[in-house]
């Protein structure tokens, strides 16, 4: 798979977090339609973050589908592809995190699904290029507006 992030990775702004990196090292991926790499070092000030370990992980893993499906072929009476099938494609960054004083670490998840219809990926590929760039854009442009939300609840 060419999914290799570049180390360190730079953070999105995010109040409280000054500069933030990650510094990231090939990880054992959960399974083998996946890549997974570990947080190995912080740069920047993250006061209170903790780096990957065994009791509190923080890791970053792409998932592909296990089997890629092809677009079938359409009707030779109607034209019409009667079923288009997805292939879905999962990035998920795991970070554990002590919820209260004196408990155990639990598991914070982010995940980004992209479900593509098959065929798009190869006739328009320069949409499905527009859809990625703006989801990840508006991700980052609004960073620490979205953090935001997960801590008030507000919208």
């Amino acid at each position: 798979m060419p999914f290799s992030p570049t180390s360190p990775v730079t953070g999105a702004a995010v109040t409280g977090l000054t500069s933030p990196t990650y510094t990231l090292t090939a990880d054992t991926p959960p399974n083998s339609n996946s890549k997974q790499y570990a947080v190995s070092a912080l740069g920047g000030t993250q006061t209170g973050v903790d780096v990957n370990t065994v009791s509190k992980p923080f890791t970053l893993t792409m998932f592909r589908p296990p089997v890629l499906r092809p677009l079938p072929q359409a009707n030779v009476t109607t034209g019409v592809i009667p079923a288009i099938p997805l292939n879905t494609y999962k990035i998920a960054v795991r970070k554990g995190s002590v919820p209260a004083a004196n408990q155990v670490p639990q598991l914070m998840r982010a995940y980004a699904v992209v479900e593509m219809p098959a065929g798009c990926d190869s006739y328009e590929t320069e949409e499905a290029k527009a859809m990625w760039s703006c989801f990840v854009g508006s991700l980052n442009q609004n960073s620490d507006a979205i953090f935001s939300v997960f801590v008030t609840g507000t919208l």
